[in-house]
């Protein structure tokens, strides 16, 4: 290639410096094929131990982002031709050039389309949004899909579930997308962080927004797991990390968290560090109501609650509507809608929260005055005030 060429080459290649420095999350590698005559001489550029490395020409070695251009140029010098393919998630540009023109093209990375067969009852009636094709890879990972690119049959409903929790999530997303550069989710109780791993997909493959995961779990063998899932799907944007959820300490911004089925008060330890790390949104999915079962009295009730099944039940929407009237108080626009049909389980409800304005005193009121008749206190009550309380005295 003559010199105007590797020029207009290094131009380019200063384009995929600065895509590297800003996506690091999201490069997978750069290839790079020289030719000469009727033979070819392959390159590779790749993330090996966090470190960026080159492979060519049997020597393998560490370099700067800033030196990827200098590095193919002062080779493409050598050479008649280039064909260049650079890989991110969701992307492929390729650049082709000779000592006549060089040009660059941008195209969005598909996996192979399959082809889905209309009598499948649970994709029939549905336009997903993790879509079978699109989402192979991610599906197959998380044992959705079997070998022969088609749902299994006893993951029908698991899928449906994770792709109704998208849709009714979508709005939220968007806006958070269109407020931030990038979003970062924290998910508490990650367990083995299918709703992460899919949500990192739809981010970034669908909405096209740069993200960041940080999945927490005290269990050593969830977290092993998430860490195992993330490495063979590519998801280098995604932190795992084994400890209890009130000893997490956040050191960047969190714009959402989530939690999907964190036992009793676990739910309430993901709402209040969402409220005291002054997080925009979060979504919960609650679990195993106990805490206010053993606390709540009321004496007009007292003929209905002395039936078990009744108190019980009672407790559960207690438990749900108290934790949506603080956070409310705190200055959350609340909705609860329910996740999934109360035949499939009766633990089935979904709290979206997103900030809206200061905290409402007179709601705060209405909740105390709650708590005096009920008897009751709440975790997630303590929790926030013990973190206000330390964030005085310091």
């Amino acid at each position: 290639m003559n010199k105007q060429s590797v020029g207009k080459l290094k131009l380019f290649l200063m384009g995929l410096e600065q895509r590297i420095a800003d996506n690091g999350d999201f490069f997978r590698e750069l290839n790079f094929d020289f030719k000469s005559g009727t033979k070819i001489y392959t390159g590779k550029i790749y993330i090996e131990n966090e470190l960026l490395t080159i492979s060519f020409n049997g020597s393998i070695r560490e370099i700067d982002i800033s030196d990827v251009a200098e590095n193919i140029c002062s080779e493409a010098l050598n050479y008649e031709s280039i064909i260049l393919k650079y890989i991110e998630r969701g992307t492929l540009i390729i650049i082709e050039g000779d000592s006549k023109n060089v040009n660059m093209k941008t195209e969005k990375l598909k996996e192979e389309a399959m082809n889905i067969q209309k009598e499948v009852s649970q994709i029939r009636d549905r336009d997903y949004f993790i879509k079978i094709g699109q989402a192979d890879s991610l599906l197959t990972e998380i044992g959705i899909l079997g070998k022969n690119g088609k749902v299994k049959n006893d993951m029908i409903r698991k899928y449906n579930q994770i792709d109704h929790y998208i849709e009714l999530i979508d709005p939220m997303l968007r806006e958070l997308c269109e407020k931030h550069s990038s979003i970062t989710v924290l998910d508490c109780g990650c367990g083995k962080s299918y709703l992460s791993f899919v949500l990192n997909f739809y981010i970034k493959e669908i909405l096209k927004k740069p993200c960041r995961f940080i999945g927490i779990d005290y269990s050593e063998v969830v977290i092993k797991a998430s860490k195992e899932t993330a490495k063979n799907l590519g998801y280098s944007n995604m932190d795992f990390k084994e400890m209890d959820i009130n000893n997490y300490v956040a050191d960047r911004r969190i714009d959402l968290v989530i939690s999907l089925h964190a036992c009793d008060t676990a739910t309430d330890m993901a709402m209040a560090l969402a409220i005291n790390n002054n997080v925009e949104a979060m979504v919960m999915v609650p679990c195993c109501h106990k805490e206010l079962l053993s606390q709540y009295s009321f004496e007009p009730f007292a003929h209905i609650i002395k039936h078990g099944v009744f108190k019980a039940r009672i407790a559960d929407s207690l438990t749900d509507g108290m934790r949506a009237m603080f956070l409310e108080a705190k200055g959350y626009k609340v909705s609860v809608v329910e996740y999934i049909s109360p035949l499939e389980t009766p633990k089935n409800l979904m709290i979206r929260a997103i900030k809206a304005g200061p905290e409402n005193q007179t709601m705060m009121k209405e909740y105390q005055q709650l708590k005096r008749l009920l008897k009751v206190n709440t975790t997630m009550e303590r929790l926030v005030n013990e973190f206000t309380y330390r964030d005085l005295i310091n």
